[in-house]
């Protein structure tokens, strides 16, 4: 018998039980509209992420540490004391820091365009004329990352605004009384620093034996600093940042002036976490990579970042299919308890068919392919709602979720759904199995004797 006319009687087979095969396949298509459902979350949140990356951030930049601990956390637990090496707290562990001659050895390269320490910078206010002070934070300009302009302009990238410059954050637009974003161009904010001094016990001591009330209250009164700047634009979130932007950023040069100011005769002078470094055009920041980590350093590329994301991704796709492969596994059951009771419902027409010459392998396939067909009807029903019902509401996931225009969470490829119904349809003949295997084994005599 041929195998295209056993899957054509096994499908019209099932027509006389259109009720419980339907039931049947429903069971199925639960776990396959959830399972379409993670697979066009995956693709989505994939393709966003990598939107996030090819968008914001120059492929050419690295993020260059003491050594790899810093993107590991930091080491925990007690370490050697060194007095050459500083060493900062981070996330319960604690990380070298990167000095003046590392910043120095690495700017030299032939490779390397550009070098900018993350600078400690701590304003204790922004303010304008005449306008309340606020808490602020400061930091430096990142000429490789693509920012949402919501007034005013930024240079290209890996262009850096002037040590006269900020860009502003649009939430402080309102809080400095501006009337709109548009206004606080070209205006003037003030950035106002404070430093304790730094002065000793023995000196404090010294001063005290000299009796001199105007050089203790010189040498003991905090430090200040007014910083003007000119705002050259507001920025704002995009639905593409990585996050959304509430500091203010000046230029390296500016940067550097403010945190020596703080950090000046302290443990942190000249002292950094991490620094960004660019690469030159025409070199793979790969092969950069691998020789700063030769020398010792903790090194991370743009493509590193997107591997990071793209794990995530994957651990949350993860979860969701494994709820799909749940309830295809309770659907299993229902296929074999379909066919079982299938078997024993047309016992006769097995050893009819037996009778007439039919084969126990073909009697078995029928069964099987009953199975094929019940898993492609429940794959077919669950993937043709999910990517229905996915496209429906994609606009309002995208609003939602402000993932910007352009961008969905719910992507549908056809090769990943026709592949998924194809594992449905094997996953159904395997449930199948034992069902077919006892029909095929019916003895043709007994069966046709069954009431």
């Amino acid at each position: 018998m041929k195998t295209t006319d056993i899957i054509r009687r096994a499908g019209r087979s099932l027509k006389h039980a259109k009720a419980r095969t339907i039931l049947t396949s429903l069971a199925i298509a639960v776990g396959a509209f959830t399972l379409t459902i993670a697979l066009a979350t995956g693709e989505g949140a994939r393709q966003y992420a990598n939107t996030l990356l090819t968008s914001n951030i120059d492929p050419q930049i690295l993020a260059i540490a003491k050594d790899k601990s810093y993107f590991e956390g930091g080491q925990t637990g007690p370490q050697e004391y060194n007095p050459n090496v500083s060493v900062s707290s981070q996330s319960g562990g604690t990380v070298k820091l990167l000095d003046q001659t590392d910043i120095d050895k690495i700017a030299q390269r032939n490779d390397i365009q550009s070098i900018t320490p993350s600078y400690t910078i701590s304003p204790k206010y922004i303010t304008r004329a005449e306008q309340k002070k606020y808490t602020v934070q400061a930091t430096t300009y990142d000429s490789g990352v693509t920012q949402t302009v919501v007034a005013g302009s930024l240079p290209a990238l890996r262009t850096s605004i002037t040590k006269a410059q900020i860009a502003l954050p649009e939430v402080y637009v309102s809080l400095l009384g501006y009337s709109d974003a548009q206004a606080a161009i070209g205006s003037t904010v003030t950035l106002h620093l404070e430093r304790l001094p730094n002065i000793t016990e023995a000196q404090i001591q010294q001063l005290l034996q000299q009796n001199n009330p105007a050089a203790i209250a010189q040498v003991t009164a905090t430090q200040v600093k007014d910083v003007e700047y000119t705002v050259v634009a507001v920025v704002g979130k995009s639905a593409t940042a990585l996050t959304a932007t509430s500091n203010v950023q000046i230029s390296d040069d500016s940067a550097k002036e403010l945190a020596d100011f703080s950090t000046e005769g302290t443990d942190s002078y000249h002292k950094y976490a991490i620094a960004t470094a660019s690469v030159k055009s025409g070199i793979d920041p790969a092969v950069v990579k691998q020789a700063l980590v030769d020398q010792g350093y903790g090194v991370e590329t743009a493509k590193d970042l997107q591997s990071l994301l793209f794990t995530i991704v994957n651990t949350l796709q993860g979860i969701v299919i494994g709820f799909g492969v749940l309830a295809l596994i309770t659907s299993v059951f229902g296929i074999i308890n379909t066919q079982y009771i299938s078997v024993l419902e047309r016992t006769r027409e097995i050893g009819l068919m037996k009778a007439l010459g039919m084969r126990g392998r073909h009697v078995s396939r029928l069964f099987q392919f009953e199975a094929a067909w019940i898993g492609f009807l429940g794959g077919v029903i669950g993937s043709v709602v999910a990517v229905v019902l996915g496209t429906a509401l994609n606009p309002w996931v995208t609003k939602t979720l402000s993932l910007g225009e352009g961008n969905s969470l719910l992507i549908f490829q056809p090769i990943p759904i026709v592949l998924l119904i194809v594992v449905l349809m094997l996953v159904a003949m395997l449930a199948g199995y034992f069902p077919a295997r006892k029909a095929a084994k019916l003895d043709p005599i007994e069966a046709l004797r069954t009431e």
